[in-house]
């Protein structure tokens, strides 16, 4: 037995120690399981009394209408989701703090709730007055600033549902987006700080609605108005416009929220109405809408909020991810704050301006409860234990992780290093079709094991299936029966939504992971099954860069795999053959490179370009993208008798093997 074996058996044995959730105790009855057995004897039920938590204008009258591969919950109940994250906190938390936000440059801003609800009715005056209204869709791309949680609040309140794009994402993806949804209005910023430098988002979104006439309103966050970071500590703003602005189309956010009445009362929305569009990859080019409605993810991650991260009135509870991607919407906004917990927010980078930001952020918060991603994490174990240990994270008690399977060394390396064998750890997998979280160890309540999520979340009923559908100890993960947070489909596109998801078994969700189940139970994610990239907790379709490569004049064609990487957990390597004439050299893969860049965004710039003369390809013309995988991986290849030239492939792999050297 290795070291490394000895430590995980020994953590095995301490996780025992940690107390369950007062909250899951509360709930648990004697000689079962609690809330597992309840569930699994009345999921209705179950799901129906966390439903009875939010606060309701009227009652629903059914709990559940399947009809596969559709469902509404809570059928002919109207709520808000703004309503239940602010105004039912007012009597009795008004003065709590909701929201602590620090920008990169080391600006701070808090809100209290009653602080917070009254921005949130002063922005929805303002979009109301601009002709936002119900039903309207809402394009948001802010970096992470208070403004980007106030604006899908507000969008939630008028009952306009908000598409957030990520602003990491390029002008033509941003478009992609705005033209799918058809959104009337973009809610943007000068720019967003991101390693001291300032990414002008309101330039990408001036170019990426350039002609699109339906786009009646532009609303600009001043953000890059903090001149000298250090010197200006309170984002002190200079008087001179740091963007262009559009006359008539175009206004300060600032300038809205001054002259707006800090009064608007919340729209009652049907619970199947929807609040938000994501957009996500897939194995197609084009990003797919996923929807999500009221009633039923407002229920799910108000009760996976609460009980994953066992959360409590004087918790101060740090997600570090993006509102552009689903964890933000779930765990910074709707889950914790429909839970009246205090949520940190922070906008740039974790080494900005050294390695010690998270921690420095943690020690001045006295952050007790951190959610971050492997990703992250084999980042920090990089840097070095010298970085965290220089700072005081004793009021941290539990951790989590999100976004991908967490490999055992560095679930061990947050356990000591962070947690200092003291905190349990959530490992959880879910996805943004899912809405929240779904397989989880509950705190105390679970014994952990590195690298395992564990067990599906009480109410989730989760198999391993063959490719027939029969159960099996190593397969396809599944979702055997209908959730509260599912998605309602794919935004314009009916039978995408049931061939994505619903064609691999009748009536079953795939979610598109492989996976496994161990003696105990617990369940293993091995990762993607198709072709849709996890890098660094970003899903990117390997059609989305394929796409984008094929746009470049210079190439003929190209084929896009998955590599293992030792931080982002996979890269993207290309493969690619130029057009006839054209000349390869490294300025020509940088540029390349750059493109894939500019047409998605930086997350899906190739790790690896490689230039080929012909790609491998079977005697009926398809690329042999698994010869391609082995290639990058450094495998031995396997069966090559169906390629109609097997020299190729062993002409990229010396490529390949050539530009690692």
């Amino acid at each position: 037995m290795t070291e490394q074996h000895r430590e995980i058996d020994v953590l095995l044995d301490e996780q025992r120690t940690f107390e369950p959730s007062a909250d899951f105790v509360a709930a648990a009855h004697v000689g079962d399981r609690g809330p597992y057995d309840e569930a699994g004897r009345d999921r209705e039920a179950y799901w129906e009394a966390w439903a009875r938590r939010l606060d309701w204008f009227t009652p629903w009258d059914t709990v559940l209408e399947w009809d596969p591969p559709f469902s509404k919950w809570f059928v002919g109940g109207t709520l808000n989701a703004a309503y239940n994250c602010l105004d039912r906190h007012l009597q009795a938390r008004g003065s709590k703090t909701a929201l602590i936000w620090e920008g990169e440059p080391g600006d701070v801003r808090r809100y209290t709730y009653r602080e917070l609800h009254e921005e949130v009715c002063r922005f929805a005056n303002a979009l109301k007055g601009l002709g936002v209204g119900k039903g309207d869709r809402v394009a948001i791309y802010l970096p992470m600033v208070p403004e980007a949680a106030v604006a899908m609040l507000a969008c939630a309140r008028i009952g306009a549902p908000h598409s957030v794009v990520f602003g990491g994402f390029s002008p033509q993806s941003l478009r992609d987006r705005i033209e799918d949804a058809h959104a009337t209005c973009v809610i943007t910023a000068d720019g967003g700080y991101r390693r001291g430098g300032i990414i002008p988002l309101k330039a990408s979104t001036d170019a990426a609605i350039e002609g699109l006439d339906y786009v009646n309103s532009v609303v600009v966050v001043r953000r890059s108005a903090v001149t000298d970071p250090r010197a200006a500590p309170h984002g002190d703003a200079v008087d001179t416009p740091s963007c262009d602005m559009t006359a008539g189309r175009d206004h300060w956010y600032h300038d809205l929220i001054a002259a707006a009445d800090a009064d608007f009362p919340a729209e009652p929305m049907d619970s199947e109405d929807l609040l938000y569009i994501l957009y996500t990859s897939g194995t197609t080019g084009k990003p797919k809408g996923v929807m999500h409605t009221t009633g039923g993810y407002m229920t799910h991650v108000t009760a996976t909020a609460k009980w994953v991260f066992d959360l409590r009135e004087d918790d101060i509870y740090w997600c570090t991810a993006d509102v552009g991607w689903v964890t933000g919407h779930s765990y910074i906004v709707y889950g914790p704050l429909s839970n009246g917990a205090t949520v940190v927010m922070y906008e740039g980078s974790p080494d900005w301006p050294d390695r010690g930001r998270f921690w420095e952020l943690c020690e001045r918060y006295a952050v007790t409860v951190f959610y971050t991603a492997p990703t992250a994490i084999r980042a920090f174990m990089r840097w070095g234990d010298d970085w965290p240990a220089g700072y005081d994270l004793s009021a941290l008690r539990l951790l989590g992780t999100v976004g991908e399977p967490i490999n055992p060394e560095a679930w061990v390396w947050y356990d000591r290093h962070i947690g200092g064998g003291r905190c349990p750890i959530v490992d959880t997998w879910w996805q943004t079709e899912t809405g929240g979280i779904m397989i989880t160890p509950l705190p105390g309540a679970i014994t952990t094991k590195p690298g395992t999520a564990t067990v599906p979340f009480p109410g989730i009923e989760a198999a391993i299936l063959d490719e027939e559908g029969n159960p099996a100890e190593s397969g396809y993960l599944a979702i055997t029966s209908p959730w509260p947070g599912m998605l309602r489909g794919v935004w314009g596109d009916e039978e995408r939504y049931r061939e994505t998801y619903w064609s691999k078994w009748p009536d079953i969700y795939f979610p598109g992971d492989g996976a496994r189940v161990d003696e105990d139970g617990y369940y293993w994610i091995m990762g993607r099954v198709d072709d849709v990239l996890n890098v660094a907790g970003h899903r990117i379709g390997t059609m989305e860069v394929e796409s984008a490569l094929v746009d470049h004049g210079a190439v003929a064609e190209a084929a896009v795999v998955g590599r293992s990487d030792e931080i982002k957990g996979q890269a993207v390597a290309a493969f690619v053959s130029v057009v006839e004439g054209t000349e390869t050299s490294e300025a020509l893969r940088q540029e390349l490179r750059g493109h894939v860049a500019a047409q998605i965004g930086a997350i899906a710039r190739p790790a690896d370009l490689i230039f080929a003369a012909e790609l491998p390809k079977t005697r009926s013309g398809k690329i042999m993208r698994r010869l391609l995988r082995d290639v990058a991986e450094g495998r031995a290849l396997g069966d090559t008798t169906t390629l109609a030239d097997p020299a190729v492939v062993r002409s990229l792999q010396q490529q390949f093997a050539d530009s690692e050297a």
